[in-house]
């Protein structure tokens, strides 16, 4: 007799940390499954032990080797760590892809910035819509975020219904877009809920967020305050924000000038799908330097201390054409990300040198997040009545406490998984089954590599201890042809006496070879491991710190 069909949920990405969603959700039995992927995001390289590594995406081995079994993927919003990986990793699954119009739009700018990116498809779905995705049948509800077009989905299967929450809150007054849809989570709750896979991002938090509507009117407060040029910053993806600031601009009189490839493309993708309509033209940052200092603001990129970004461009006055001086304002109206205060605050204190009044969301409401706390955390689940609630989007501390909160909900079962975790949702009890591979790839330049790749381990290593190279000649009969060349990258050029470290490592070196026995230095391979340890073991010496060491033997 076949088995009955299971319904499983392994999160590879998203889980223990903020970033790099990836969930996938299987319906089948262990021979035969078909699954469905959820976002497919990147998490950015601010982790100082990994340098040179800008972006870190979730490992997709287990995908591809499913890809068949891969109905789709399904964009729940269109921000970085939902969606930033597909140009990379899409090559390699070549699945149908779903979103909504929005997401849709700002996916394709995004293509069209890259150099020679894949041609991917996408299917574009009404926000409210459904759509079958092989045994799958989705639903995308509006829920508000600080994006257009966010949504949570119902993803409804024979063995029972999953509401996938996204990233959500609830804000009876956004800018622009529909408000959380309560009567739509009630009618689905109503159906019955199977399982509530939901953002804990801010589970410490309690009361409710504030709207974007006390934002808007804290911006527009600030600026009609402002008496120089005005700068803000803000995630370029928040059109919310873009539209409160450009109405608060023009209210004081200002022309808004943009700063940053980021925000004009976002610019232009929500222009055409009609979340700017009725707010007044941008002008480019060619213009800046022509309008008067009170008749001037500056939306700006770099809010998270890009250092490539406009603000931190603007911060080290090396911005060609946008300048800031005594008795400017820059509000940032943005939360830093956990792992960029440094960046954040080495940008603040440059603008604070140069006289500039620095505004953030600690002495003014600037800034509301996109995630629930802890009120709307519990209507959420007063709204669904799940029988199984996991904790998702969220570090360890985050997932333990929306668990908390469920169970005190009197949620009947609450599980908390990690990334490759495969958890059987039904039927029968809920259970962690399997392991999937679950990891990093890092983006390196244009390459990806795996997390153990020998590249950034090696270069993690020589941003601690440097590296030596050695070229030696040798002759057939086993002596030294020339004087061996010394090179030491990342090493001090003294050492504690005053004398020079190259020098020594060259003596070293020299008195190295002599000293082996003649048959053992007609061996490149015996000559060159022995000087490599030799010279690891003299620097360290004078130093303290072994450095990678190189040794390059040519038979003359």
């Amino acid at each position: 007799m076949a088995r009955p069909d299971e319904l499983m949920f392994a999160p590879l990405g998203g889980i223990g940390e903020i970033g790099m969603n990836l969930s996938i959700y299987g319906l089948g039995n262990r021979q035969q499954r078909s699954w469905l992927a959820i976002d497919l995001g990147v998490s950015f390289g601010t982790e100082e032990h990994l340098p040179g590594i800008d972006v870190m995406m979730p490992d997709i081995r287990f995908l591809v080797k499913e890809r068949k079994n891969l109905m789709g993927l399904v964009l729940t919003h269109a921000h970085e760590d939902h969606f930033g990986a597909i140009i990379d990793l899409w090559p390699q699954l070549q699945c149908p892809i779903y979103a909504t119009q929005f997401s849709a739009a700002l996916f394709e700018a995004k293509c069209a910035a890259e150099r020679n990116p894949p041609k991917i498809p996408v299917t574009i779905v009404p926000s409210g819509g459904r759509v079958d995705i092989g045994p799958f049948n989705v639903e995308f509800v509006p829920v508000a975020h600080s994006i257009p077009e966010s949504h949570a989905l119902a993803i409804r299967t024979p063995v029972g219904t999953l509401l996938h929450t996204g990233d959500w809150k609830i804000d009876p007054t956004p800018i622009i877009g529909k408000p959380t849809d309560e009567k739509r989570l009630r009618e689905i709750g109503d159906e019955g809920v199977l399982a509530l896979i939901g953002d804990s991002t801010n589970a410490v938090r309690e009361g409710r967020s504030p709207s974007e509507r006390e934002v808007a009117k804290t911006i527009e407060e600030l600026i009609k305050a402002a008496r120089g040029r005005v700068a803000v910053t803000t995630f370029a993806s928040n059109v919310a924000r873009v539209r409160a600031i450009a109405e608060a601009a023009k209210a004081a009189d200002r022309e808004v000038v943009l700063v940053g490839r980021a925000m004009e493309r976002v610019v232009q993708v929500a222009r055409e799908t009609g979340y700017l309509d009725g707010v007044q033209n941008f002008r480019g940052a060619d213009l800046y330097g022509h309008f008067p200092p009170d008749k001037v603001l500056a939306l700006c990129t770099g809010s998270q201390g890009e250092p490539r970004a406009a603000l931190a461009r603007i911060a080290n006055d090396d911005h060609p054409l946008v300048t800031l001086n005594k008795g400017d304002t820059v509000i940032f109206s943005s939360r830093t990300i956990p792992g960029n205060e440094k960046a954040v605050g080495s940008i603040i204190n440059k603008l604070i040198m140069q006289g500039v009044e620095i505004i953030t969301d600690r002495n003014h409401l600037v800034h509301v997040s996109g995630h629930p706390r802890q009120d709307e955390l519990r209507d959420m689940i007063s709204w669904v009545r799940p029988q199984l609630l996991i904790p998702a989007h969220g570090e360890a501390l985050h997932l333990s406490e929306h668990a908390k909160l469920a169970r005190a909900c009197g949620v009947p079962k609450v599980l908390i998984c990690k990334n490759g975790d495969l958890v059987r949702l039904g039927p029968g009890d809920p259970a962690i089954v399997d392991q999937l591979p679950a990891g990093r790839i890092y983006k390196d330049g244009n390459l990806l590599e795996d997390e153990n790749a020998r590249a950034v381990v090696e270069r993690r290593r020589m941003a601690f201890a440097g590296c030596a190279f050695v070229a030696i000649a040798m002759t057939d009969k086993g002596e030294l042809a020339d004087d061996p060349e010394v090179d030491l990258a990342g090493v001090p050029e003294k050492n504690a006496d005053g004398a020079d470290i190259a020098d020594e490592i060259f003596d070293l070196v020299v008195s190295t070879v002599e000293n082996l026995p003649r048959a053992r230095r007609r061996d490149p391979d015996a000559v060159a491991e022995s000087v490599r340890r030799a010279v690891r073991a003299g620097i360290n010496e004078q130093w303290g710190k072994k450095p990678l060491c190189y040794v390059h033997v040519l038979m003359v």
